[in-house]
């Protein structure tokens, strides 16, 4: 669709700094949990 332009980035990787990353898990029975890291 040319109107929704997404960043896709499709069988490659990307040579990024990533400075702060989240990680969402979500359980059965409501058990979440979020995992928070930063580059120090």
């Amino acid at each position: 669709d040319p109107e929704c332009d997404l960043d896709y980035c499709a069988n490659t990787a990307r040579d990024l700094k990533i400075d702060v990353a989240v990680k969402n898990n979500f359980g059965f029975g409501g058990t979440n949990g979020t995992l928070v890291f930063k580059r120090v």
